[in-house]
């Protein structure tokens, strides 16, 4: 089973924990409607058309509204605490929740008690909380981009607010930055590094950068990289390699652009109808580009 917990910008909304049903560019959760726009819907819907492309149709989610104010991450906090040991998960995402070191520090003892280990993703703002907590490495990936490689980056950063210089030059390379975050244990084994370039690391080591296919306006369109950790989290929960299913995830983003031709105003709804083309075309890249030996 795959479980992806997260925050939704809708006061609304209530405390949701069940299965994903995709239906018309929207998820339905027990009897609530989700818009497909970005965030953590986004991630639940690419992780749906992912899985169901390969024959699965196990995702669930727990949600709860949050507008910044951090009630609606408690209420997350406080239920996975709950019941998270009586929980049987493949794969555990956590997604946007406000950072909160007291509570990811409960909920990952709640994920000791669990009847097995999942493996652990980590993006957004649970990634912060996991680097704040001193517990990175209890993780199995993380998905940052180069901003948010830049706070794991630096060892003495409380917050991302504070992290020093890395964000405003460009002279330390994703290379020295991911050497950085294993040097002082705030990494996992795995890191996704999505950008312009998306890259790979393995053990502190980068191990793939993959540039093609490159269509620049996904650059501009919000939600992209929610589904990237969305496509990883379900290739992870159907078994793949953690490298390999890092290596597909980031192909079959940029495939996504390279099949859709999105502009800046595509909604990230509409790339679900194109996944799984995408999916496919990544998995054939991907053979021909190992085949070769490229990395």
């Amino acid at each position: 089973m795959l479980l992806i917990v997260g925050t939704v910008p809708d006061p609304s909304l209530p405390l949701l924990h069940g299965r994903v049903r995709p239906k018309n560019r929207e998820l339905r959760v027990e009897n609530h409607r989700l818009a497909v726009s970005r965030g953590t819907p986004a991630l639940a819907a690419a992780a749906t058309a992912t899985l169901t492309q390969l024959g699965l149709h196990e995702v669930f989610v727990i949600l709860a509204a949050d507008i910044g104010q951090g009630k609606g991450s408690r209420a997350v906090y406080q239920y996975l605490v709950s019941t998270l040991g009586h929980l049987s998960v493949d794969v555990l995402v956590f997604h946007y929740l406000q950072p909160d070191v007291d509570w990811h520090n409960k909920v990952l003892f709640a994920v000791d008690e669990m009847p097995r280990r999942p493996r652990l993703i980590a993006d957004a703002g649970f990634m912060y909380a996991a680097k704040m907590s001193g517990h990175a490495t209890a993780y199995d990936i993380f998905t940052p981009d180069r901003g948010e490689l830049a706070f794991l980056a630096d060892e003495s950063a409380p917050h991302p607010f504070y992290t020093r210089g890395f964000l405003l030059h460009d002279h330390h390379s994703v290379a020295d930055l991911v050497h950085q975050a294993y040097a002082h244990g705030d990494a996992p084994r795995w890191l996704v590094v999505k950008g312009e370039t998306d890259y790979i690391a393995d053990s502190g080591r980068i191990v793939a950068s993959i540039a093609a296919p490159h269509w620049e306006p996904m650059e501009a369109i919000g939600g992209t990289g929610d589904s990237v950790t969305g496509i990883l989290a379900a290739l992870c929960a159907a078994q793949h390699d953690p490298l390999d299913a890092c290596l597909l995830a980031a192909l079959t983003n940029r495939w996504i652009g390279y099949i859709a031709r999105p502009t800046p105003a595509t909604q990230i709804a509409e790339f679900m109808d194109v996944l799984p083309e995408a999916l496919v075309e990544a998995q054939r890249a991907g053979k021909e580009r190992f085949k070769h030996g490229e990395g």
